[in-house]
């Protein structure tokens, strides 16, 4: 009999690296379509996307971090604060913690057993787990967050470079924002897949919104062409 799957573990790098791969696709293709609209000179759009690359890359990691450490600072702060109420209040304590168990369903004999027993071996990780919703499995983790943002946004961002440096200027374009649905396609399956959700929705959604985001940079680079004959 097989054991049953969950993906809740994955939760905390899997949405970092799903967003930073699929900015990292998303914004250094439409900042290579949206020079590429303007000039058809190659070192300028590639100089563009390496820039857009380093500069996506680091702003991710800094963002990621500062966002997951701010989460984790209010949880150290509530469990700093939860401490305190059980080691000045503990009876009052417990009984709230019955009174969670109550409302799960348990009548109120069991539930202060239980909160009495947890109490016993772990009072503070009791009333962060079923007070606070603070786990190990969901816990915030600022490194882990920006070096999984960082790394798969340069992975993400380094396809439609390489598009811009190998593939035709002629249809530039076209190539980038063909190949980026495909890139996209694949990482909205590999997102689902690693995340359990169903793969035809995750695809569905970023290629449609990767699409409002590139036609709108081609906009913006056809409305301010600079080009030179």
């Amino acid at each position: 009999m097989e054991l049953e799957k969950h993906y809740v573990n994955r939760s905390g790098w899997l949405r970092a690296s799903v967003l930073g791969a699929n900015d990292g696709i998303l914004s250094t293709t439409s900042l290579i379509i949206g020079v590429a609209a303007a000039t058809q000179d190659r070192e300028a759009i590639i100089i563009a996307g390496l820039a857009g690359l380093v500069a996506g890359a680091l702003s991710m990691a800094a963002g990621e971090y500062v966002s997951v450490s701010s989460q984790s600072d209010v949880e150290t702060a509530d469990l700093a604060r939860e401490q305190y109420e059980l080691d000045t209040m503990p009876e009052i304590e417990m009984r709230e913690l019955a009174k969670i168990y109550v409302k799960r369903g348990l009548d109120e004999t069991l539930a202060l057993e239980v909160a009495r027993q947890l109490h016993a071996k772990d009072a503070l990780e009791a009333h962060a787990r079923d007070e606070l919703g603070i786990n190990e499995i969901t816990k915030a983790r600022p490194l882990q967050a920006a070096l999984a943002s960082a790394l798969a946004f340069m992975i993400g961002g380094l396809m439609p470079l390489l598009v811009a440096i190998f593939f035709p200027m002629d249809w530039m374009i076209a190539w980038q924002y063909g190949l980026a649905l495909i890139f996209l396609a694949g990482s909205g399956a590999l997102t689902a897949r690693v995340g359990g959700s169903p793969i035809p929705k995750s695809i569905f959604r970023i290629c449609l919104w990767g699409t409002v985001a590139m036609l709108t940079s081609a906009g913006v680079g056809y409305l301010f062409d600079v080009s030179v004959a």
